[in-house]
């Protein structure tokens, strides 16, 4: 049978006042009796009277159809609590087999122990991308996520204009965004205007900030990287963005926003000599948890012998080439490549070319030196 055609303005004058799930049953009274008795449903409707087969409950913002004789119907509904252990189950099964799950309406973050291990990601090859969402191309980093402890993409807006996105927030321990091509126009919580993000720029998103994506330019390019990989994006649709709220030095769950401009930003010497580093601060924000830096040789060929303790190391090759050697194996790295190294494993950054820049990610932000003497 073809389906009528629908056109969805028409819902705005059908005058729908809730939506109902159909819970299939074999006794009515029973299902009824459960729903009513243990989870404080309230019988709204039953019919017909002299025989009823069809019930209409309501409760905790939940409307259901309990239908005698029904097939197919939901197999599972959640019941979002403020304190689910209070309860004293997080399971309760229906006479007719329907499970009831108590969970938290707002669900902690969850952060896995880091597996850490060396990770090469080559940017060539078009098989390297895959769509994702909104039409975006996703390149995956760390496609193990060290565990679940994080997770670093290389994504592409294709398209160019404004963007479907939505005011969010995201429940996440560090998330950073760095601009590699084009531009992009964000509105953030707190910040005033919307700000816009070039190649070189970088942000600092700190928990729970609510953002929007507004628009971008054709082929903008960002490198992102969050932890854990596995984080809860909540919509906020009682927060226009932008709203013009400026509060400068904010604290968002221990950190403070960063947009860090490369333009302005100064250069200073690195942790190894011949190389300079352009600090984006977020070190500082987010008070010594992680930091986001790029780096670049101020002499051709200048070796840089490294050895530190760390969560997690992450290099991507902004431009130019360099030969980074490790475990008795040297990958020469080009534009698009990047590299996540384990803790306390010795390695050598060595013949840059003079155009090599490499975005740096760490964790903690300071990075402490092996005990060898290693720089």
């Amino acid at each position: 049978m073809t389906q009528p055609p629908f056109n969805p303005a028409h819902l705005a004058h059908a005058g729908i006042r809730a939506t109902q799930v159909l819970v299939a049953c074999r006794d009515l009274t029973l299902t009824l009796h459960f729903f009513q008795q243990q989870l404080g449903f309230d019988l709204d409707a039953i019919f017909p009277a002299d025989s009823p087969t069809t019930a209409m409950v309501s409760a905790h913002g939940q409307s259901l159809r309990l239908v005698q004789g029904a097939t197919g119907g939901a197999t599972d509904i959640y019941l979002l609590c403020e304190t689910p252990a209070a309860t004293g189950v997080a399971l309760l099964t229906s006479p007719d087999g329907l499970r009831v799950h108590f969970v938290a309406a707002d669900p902690p973050m969850r952060v896995p122990l880091t597996a850490q291990r060396l990770v090469l990601s080559r940017g060539t090859g078009a098989d390297a991308w895959g769509v994702g969402r909104a039409g975006m191309h996703y390149r995956d980093l760390v496609p193990d996520r060290l565990g679940g402890a994080f997770i670093a993409s290389h994504i592409r807006i294709m398209e160019g204009g404004p963007v479907a996105d939505y005011v969010h927030f995201h429940k996440i321990r560090f998330q950073t965004i760095f601009c590699r091509k084009g531009w992009v126009r964000v509105a953030y919580e707190g910040q005033g205007e919307p700000l816009l993000m070039q190649a070189g720029d970088c942000l600092l998103q700190p928990p729970l900030i609510r953002h929007r994506v507004m628009e971008s330019s054709a082929g903008a390019e960002v490198v992102e990287i969050c932890a854990p990989a596995q984080h809860i994006t909540i919509a906020d649709r009682a927060m226009p963005l932008p709203n013009g709220d400026l509060q400068p030095g904010r604290d968002f769950d221990g950190q403070q926003f960063v947009f860090h401009v490369a333009a302005n930003g100064a250069w200073k010497p690195w942790r190894v000599p011949g190389y300079e580093v352009q600090d984006t601060g977020i070190g500082r924000a987010t008070a010594g948890l992680a930091g986001v830096r790029v780096v670049r040789p101020v002499t051709e060929g200048a070796p840089a012998h490294q050895a530190h303790a760390s969560e997690f190391c992450f290099y991507f090759v902004l431009s130019g080439t360099v030969s980074l050697s490790a475990e008795g194996q040297t990958y020469r790295l080009v534009s698009d490549d990047s590299i996540t190294l384990p803790d306390g494993l010795p390695y050598t950054l060595s013949e840059p070319s003079l155009d090599l820049t490499l975005l740096e990610v760490t964790l903690p932000a300071v990075l402490h030196l092996s005990a060898d003497g290693m720089a």
